[in-house]
């Protein structure tokens, strides 16, 4: 994913450079206020804040369907042919025929209301419940992707933190070793060493040039990967006020509670979960009792021959009742769809138990790979002390004249790859940091 990311950056820092520069700003941001940026910035954090309106929204409309519905007709008819009927002849003095009638009139109109209102749905009820619950499960899935926004900027932070004190160490190894190149350049040339012992501390020089353009551009990247993931632009000037020493890295053993469940999101989007799946539980089984709702409605009806004289007069008509539905048969549907409901509450208790286990083993892994990330992080530290004391003691031998060249290229390449090593530490031990605090829940929302 880190890669992908980088790909994409990289991409759009070469597609679009006038927009880049057009949108060229100046920002300083200590990790906290990086956090706090993301938090009001990011597109994910927006859509999720999104989704809480959505989920406010789909409550009152559950709600309002328990509200009374009114609602307005008219209507306009023109009989072209009026309807015919045929009556027998006995009704107009000729038996055994069927004379043929014209009911009704050419224009009819009529405009009402209507008014209805839900006295009892047990689904209705249970409906409430969950839309409510479902807004809680919403602000919790906010809260979710708000602590893994903290967690991505937090890594992208270090990732710069790390680049800025590996570039530091490859700039003092270039002045240290552009000083051993000039003097054994000037040692050369008064016959005191051969052109071989130059260009090795001339390989050497060229090796930590183009390290350093690597790093560079490395860290060009990981600023624009920060920028992403505060949801800054791209063509931003970013500058970091923190440093590497001002991380709080603790040293002592970290040692998991039995509370570490309740304050991970994931188990409480997963408990918000279970809620809705019993509340679906009901609602299924409320389907099986009868609804009651009242209803009322008031008309007028006009009636004519002529469209002049339709409005003339008026025949109204009001009603009220109450409406009674009972269910009795379905084919089953509702019954299996019950039992699907029930099924699906037993996953959610399946998952809660397996998400417990896997939050113990994740929290055991983390404090073990951060345990050890602190131990190789000292003796990386140490290594790289040692490998400053080897080059500082081989130097002074090779300027006696009891050492040799090749000696001090090889202290100094020792000492390169022991703050390779020391880098890499060092990254790893903050990544594993915000993995820790991620897994024992200490990263709130």
């Amino acid at each position: 994913m880190k890669k992908q990311l980088y790909i994409l950056l990289f991409s759009l820092s070469l597609a679009f450079p006038t927009m880049a520069q057009q949108k060229d700003t100046t920002a300083s941001f200590s990790l906290q206020d990086a956090i706090s940026y993301a938090q009001q910035h990011q597109s994910d954090i927006k859509n999720a804040k999104i989704d809480e309106q959505i989920a406010i929204n789909t409550v009152k409309q559950t709600i309002g369907i328990g509200l009374p519905q009114l609602s307005a007709n008219a209507n306009f008819q023109d009989y072209l042919k009026v309807p015919t009927s045929l009556l027998p002849g006995e009704f107009f003095g000729a038996p055994g025929t069927q004379i043929p009638v014209k009911f009704g009139v050419k224009y009819n109109s009529g405009v009402g209301l209507e008014l209805n209102q839900l006295l009892f749905d047990g689904s209705y009820l249970v409906g409430l419940k969950a839309s409510r619950t479902y807004k809680e499960l919403s602000v919790k899935a906010t809260g979710r992707t708000r602590i893994e926004t903290t967690v991505a900027v937090t890594k992208a932070y270090y990732s710069v933190l790390v680049s800025n004190e590996q570039l530091s160490l490859i700039d003092a190894n270039l002045e240290r070793l552009k000083k051993s190149l000039n003097d054994t350049e000037q040692m050369l040339k008064n016959g005191f060493v051969e052109k071989i012992d130059v260009d090795r501390l001339s390989v050497l020089n060229n090796n930590l040039l183009t390290e350093r353009e690597n790093v560079i551009r490395l860290l060009a990247l990981n600023v624009n990967l920060l920028k992403f993931q505060m949801g800054m632009t791209v063509g931003s000037s970013l500058t970091l006020t923190d440093k590497i020493s001002d991380v709080n890295v603790d040293k002592t053993p970290v040692i998991g509670t039995n509370d570490v469940y309740n304050k991970r999101i994931e188990y409480s989007l997963l408990q918000t979960q279970k809620k809705l799946n019993e509340l679906d539980v009901k609602r299924y089984k409320s389907l099986f009792l009868p609804s009651l709702s009242a209803f009322g409605s008031t008309s007028a009806n006009f009636q004519a021959d002529k469209f002049s004289n339709l409005y003339d007069k008026r025949f109204p008509t009001t009603v009220i009742g109450l409406r009674l539905s009972v269910p009795l048969i379905s084919g089953g549907q509702k019954l299996y769809q019950l039992r699907n409901a029930k099924l699906e509450s037993l996953k959610t208790d399946n998952n809660l138990i397996n998400l417990q286990n896997a939050i113990e083993l994740e929290v055991a892994q983390s404090q073990t790979i951060y345990l050890n990330g602190q131990k190789s992080l000292e003796n990386q530290k140490r290594n790289m002390e040692l490998a400053k004391e080897v080059l500082r003691v081989t130097k002074i031998k090779y300027d006696q004249g009891v050492g040799s060249s090749l000696e001090v290229t090889t202290a100094e390449t020792s000492l390169k790859e022991a703050q390779n090593n020391y880098i890499n530490a060092l990254y790893d031990m903050l990544i594993n940091k915000v993995n820790l605090d991620k897994a024992l829940g200490n990263i709130n929302y």
